[in-house]
C-alpha cells in the first residue's frame, strides 16, 4: 500500500494559534479535517512531517514508495486523479510550490535535509481546481466549499436516517443527512443556502432554527432556540447555542449560551461563558486587520468580516465581549469587563484590566477536570507539547518582562 504522508511548510506559522498544537492537516473545515479528507479518499493510512515538538504524538513513517502531499491542500476530484497518476520521481507543482511527489525513501532523506532531488520531475497543475488553507481566515471562508465537497463524498451512495415530521424543512430534503443516532426534533431546517449533515449521535434540540450549510459533526449538540447560519462547523462533541454564523469549531469546545459568534474560528476544549459576543464587523466597514504571528504585528485579512480566532483550552466568562478580529492563543483565561486587547497571548490571565501569567500547573489542573468530563485523558505528551507552546509563546507576555526586576 502507498505510504501517504502529509507535510507542513512555512504557511503553517500564518495558521497559529491552532497549529501551537497540531500539524496543519489536523484543521477542520468542512465535515472533516484535512487529514481525514485525504485518509478516506486515498484509503490508506497518513503520517506527518511537522514541527518537531509535535512529532511524538504526529509521528512520521516511512516506506520504499511514498506519496508526500501539502498539508494545506484539501483533495478534490481533479487533484486525485493528478496525485493517483504520479510516478515515481514526479511532483505536482502550484507556481512552485509543492503540492504533492512521489519519493522513495532515498529521495525523501534528501527532501527531509533540504537537498536538491535532481532526478525529480515537476508538474504544474495549472488551472486544476483544490482548495488550499493559506490563513486563518481561510479556514471559515472556504469552509461553505469544503462543506459541499465533503457532504457529497460521505453521503454517496448512503441513505439517510428518517427526518421526523416534527421538523420543518425548506428546500430540498435529500440536502440533509441524518447519521445512525442523531436526534433532530421540532428544528427549522433550509437547504437552500447549502446541505445540513447530522452526524453520528448528534442532537438538535426543540426550537433550533439552521441555516445550511451546517457540519453538525459527531456526538456534538445544537441547543434549544440556537439561531445557525451556513457555513457553519460544529466539531465533535462541541456544543452550541444563541447565534453562530460561518464557524468553525474544532472539536470538544462549548458556545453553549446566547451571545453571538460570526466568522470565527474555535480550538479545542474551549469554553465561552454566558452572553459572549464576537464582534466581525467594524464600526467603519473597514478591512479588519488580524494578528500575524510569523510577522508578530497586525496585518490585513482582505474581508471586512473576522470575528474570534481561538486556540485550544483558551476560555472567557460571562458577558466576555470580543473586539472585531480578535486573536486568543492556548491556554487563556479571560473575564471581566470591557473589551480585552485585539491580541491575547498564550497562558494570559485577566482581561480588558490587565493580563498576568496562567501559571502551567493551574492549567494543566482544569485540564485533566475537563477532558475527564468527556471521559478524555489529559496525557504526558500533551503536556510535553503545551510546555513548548509556553515556552515558545513567552516572547509575546510582555508583561513578564515588567515584572521581572
Amino acid at each position: 500500500m502507498l505510504n501517504v504522508i502529509l507535510f507542513d511548510n512555512e504557511t503553517r506559522d500564518r495558521l497559529l494559534p491552532l497549529t501551537y498544537t497540531r500539524p496543519v492537516c489536523e484543521l477542520r473545515i468542512g465535515i472533516l479535517n484535512i487529514r481525514e479528507k485525504w485518509e478516506k479518499q486515498l484509503d490508506a493510512k497518513v503520517s506527518y512531517i511537522t514541527q518537531d515538538y509535535l512529532s511524538e504524538k504526529y509521528p512520521i513513517n516511512i516506506s520504499d514508495d511514498n506519496l508526500v502531499i501539502n498539508g494545506g491542500v484539501l483533495p478534490s476530484e481533479q487533484l486525485l486523479r493528478l496525485v493517483n497518476q504520479l510516478d515515481n520521481n514526479e511532483a505536482l507543482l502550484k507556481n512552485e510550490e509543492l503540492i504533492a511527489a512521489r519519493l522513495n525513501a532515498k529521495q525523501f532523506e534528501r527532501l527531509m535535509h533540504e537537498e536538491e532531488i535532481d532526478e525529480l520531475e515537476g508538474f504544474e497543475v495549472g488551472d486544476t481546481s483544490f482548495l488550499k488553507i493559506e490563513s486563518l481566515t481561510d479556514l471559515f471562508s472556504l469552509n461553505d466549499q469544503a462543506i459541499i465537497q465533503d457532504f457529497l463524498f460521505l453521503t454517496k451512495n448512503k441513505t439517510s436516517q428518517p427526518i421526523s415530521n416534527t421538523n420543518t424543512v425548506i428546500g430540498n430534503s435529500n440536502k440533509i443527512f441524518l447519521e445512525e443516532g442523531a436526534s433532530v426534533e421540532a428544528a427549522i431546517l433550509n437547504t437552500n443556502s447549502g446541505p445540513i449533515y447530522i452526524g453520528k449521535n448528534a442532537t438538535v434540540m426543540e426550537g433550533a432554527i439552521i441555516r445550511g450549510g451546517l457540519a453538525l459533526c459527531e456526538g456534538a449538540t445544537v441547543k434549544m432556540g440556537a439561531k445557525i447560519y451556513g457555513a457553519t462547523t460544529v466539531g465533535p462533541h462541541s456544543k452550541v447555542g444563541g447565534e453562530i454564523s460561518n464557524v468553525v469549531i474544532t472539536g470538544y469546545s462549548n458556545k453553549g449560551h446566547d451571545g453571538y459568534l460570526g466568522n470565527s474560528v474555535i480550538g479545542e476544549w474551549c469554553n465561552l461563558g454566558a452572553d459572549t459576543n464576537s464582534s466581525n464587523l467594524k464600526n467603519n466597514y473597514a478591512e479588519v486587520r488580524l494578528w500575524d504571528y510569523e510577522k508578530e504585528s497586525f496585518t490585513g485579512t482582505g474581508t471586512q468580516f473576522c470575528g474570534l480566532i481561538m486556540g485550544d483550552h483558551s476560555k472567557c466568562g460571562i458577558n466576555t465581549m470580543f473586539n472585531t478580529g480578535t486573536v486568543v492563543g492556548v491556554f487563556a483565561n479571560i473575564f471581566g469587563s470591557g473589551f480585552p486587547r485585539n491580541f491575547v497571548p498564550s497562558f494570559a490571565w485577566g482581561g480588558a484590566a490587565g493580563f498576568s501569567t496562567y501559571k502551567t500547573e493551574k492549567a494543566y489542573e482544569v485540564a485533566e477536570i475537563v477532558m475527564a468530563r468527556r471521559k478524555e485523558d489529559f496525557k504526558d505528551i500533551d503536556k510535553n507539547i503545551l510546555n513548548k507552546v509556553f515556552e515558545d509563546s513567552a516572547k509575546f507576555r510582555r508583561w513578564e518582562k515588567v515584572s521581572t526586576p
